[in-house]
């Protein structure tokens, strides 16, 4: 394989982050905080965003892309009228971008009105829509999340929880659904507890979400997390009831979401997603702190390990990078060209700050390695002595198939170089990346079960939790070619 130059015709050092659902009932006005929760999510996904409301005889949607506040306004709040109201904002990781895709998703079965907002990926989605199309079923759309409304359709279980339950017994992968019918909301986590999902409670409403800073937004009080498997109903009059199909098996919740995804004011599984990333910092300054004269976040998301590097490391930090906040995240903007133009807008370098030292970046991840190599070229610009360049995660060598979109393992830097390669492609002194045991320390355990993994860390690892039967294949072949 050439590796002269294969990564550097477009950006992606981030991972494509994959959604954000937000669910109220018991509330009046809920579109309007359905709204809100969705505005404090939007860092998961900037393409579209949908709501769909109840009022307790008909349900009512509103889809749009671009983002919270483009799409919803107040005159498109007042036609969502009800007490019970769902919503998403998407980033396209299956199915591709387009208004048919934006969800809620919402169709009539012979049970009711139908509503689900979903994020994650459904691995055997192909398989079982061929299936489901050779027995008739028409699809409005080409997102994964409508075979779950096809399945929940056809099951020939008599009440809509047990043909639920019946759908999701046949799907594979991860996902946090929130669905509503004319009965309440159903919002269910898959057995693994890959994807996130919170819930709690504002006034005399119940309310879910992606992550909990949604709630700090709203006013609302946590309560707990939706666990591995578990499908909460609540109905109008506020009863909560809770139901474990799936047995009971480890979970293994996303790693990332620790290191990126969920915003830093968020807590994740008891844990403040602050504090991890600084402890992530301070474990990779433990593990290969370098001679410096300056600790520099590559903003925003480097920030919080950089403060732990330096408060570990003794080096001071500075920000001689500033970022434009008038550009909206790089890596989540379709389209090549659109991409590479933000890149260049993006970040500007703190030159009065930089000249002359010797400086260590921090960033949380390199996937092509393409903006790493931008930074380090502007560092130099700006007259920085020495670029020395720390990830506050490991090497990123996988696919991911659990819905946060991943090149294929050809296009990931770490996949194709040794860490001292990578270091010359984006020109840095050194480069290091925290082990994964450092990560899984920071995020509270001693090390790493290598049997079996607290966490899914597939992306670092390469090994699924679960079985990939669409991506079996290109799976395989990247086992193969590790």
């Amino acid at each position: 394989m050439n590796l002269t130059h294969p990564f550097r015709d477009a950006d992606g050092d981030k991972l494509h982050e994959e959604c954000g659902v937000f669910g109220v009932i018991g509330a009046p006005g809920a579109a309007s905080i359905a709204a809100a929760g969705l505005h404090s999510l939007q860092h998961r996904g900037q393409e579209a965003v949908g709501i769909t409301s109840f009022d307790g005889s008909e349900f009512y949607s509103h889809r749009g892309l671009g983002h919270v506040a483009q799409v919803f306004s107040g005159r498109e709040l007042a036609n969502l009228p009800g007490s019970m109201a769902s919503g998403h904002v998407r980033y396209s990781t299956t199915g591709g971008s387009g208004l048919r895709n934006v969800q809620p998703l919402f169709a009539d079965l012979a049970s009711g009105g139908f509503s689900i907002a979903h994020n994650g990926n459904i691995s055997n989605a192909m398989t079982l829509k061929r299936d489901l199309v050779s027995k008739g079923s028409i699809f409005q759309s080409t997102s994964d999340t409508e075979v779950i409304i096809h399945l929940v359709a056809t099951s020939r279980y008599p009440t809509l929880l047990d043909r639920f339950v019946d759908a999701l017994r046949m799907v594979e992968g991860a996902y946090s659904l929130i669905c509503m019918t004319a009965e309440g909301i159903i919002a269910c986590r898959d057995p693994l507890g890959i994807r996130p999902l919170v819930m709690g409670r504002i006034g005399d409403a119940t309310v879910f979400a992606s992550e909990t800073v949604a709630f700090d937004v709203i006013g609302a009080e946590f309560i707990r997390s939706i666990e591995p498997g578990e499908l909460v109903q609540v109905d109008h009059k506020g009863t909560i009831s809770s139901h474990r199909p799936f047995g009971d098996p480890s979970p293994r919740p996303c790693i990332f979401e620790h290191v990126y995804f969920s915003r830093p004011d968020s807590v994740m599984d008891g844990r403040s997603v602050y504090e991890v990333r600084k402890q992530i910092g301070k474990e990779l300054a433990k593990e290969s702190s370098v001679s410096a004269d300056l600790v520099i976040p590559v903003p925003d998301s480097g920030v919080p390990a950089a403060i732990g590097f330096a408060q570990e490391s003794g080096i001071p930090f500075e920000l001689g990078i500033i970022r434009s906040h008038y550009v909206g995240r790089t890596f989540i903007q379709p389209g090549e060209q659109a991409r590479n133009t933000d890149v260049k807008r993006k970040h500007n370098a703190n030159r009065a700050i930089v000249e002359g030292k010797r400086i260590i970046l921090i960033d949380d991840s390199i996937v092509r390695g393409t903006t790493s190599l931008k930074i380090v070229e502007m560092m130099r610009d700006a007259g920085a002595a020495e670029v020395h360049m720390r990830i506050a995660s490991p090497p990123t060598e996988h696919s991911c198939f659990y819905g946060v979109d991943t090149p294929e393992r050809s296009k990931l830097l770490a996949a194709n170089m040794d860490t001292e390669a990578m270091a010359r492609f984006i020109k840095a002194d050194s480069l290091a990346f925290v082990s994964i045991d450092g990560l899984y320390r920071a995020v509270g355990e001693p090390k790493r079960n290598a049997k079996c993994p607290q966490f899914c860390d597939a992306c670092f690892s390469g090994e699924y939790p679960t079985r990939l039967t669409d991506f079996s294949g290109r799976a395989n072949a990247e086992r193969d070619a590790a």
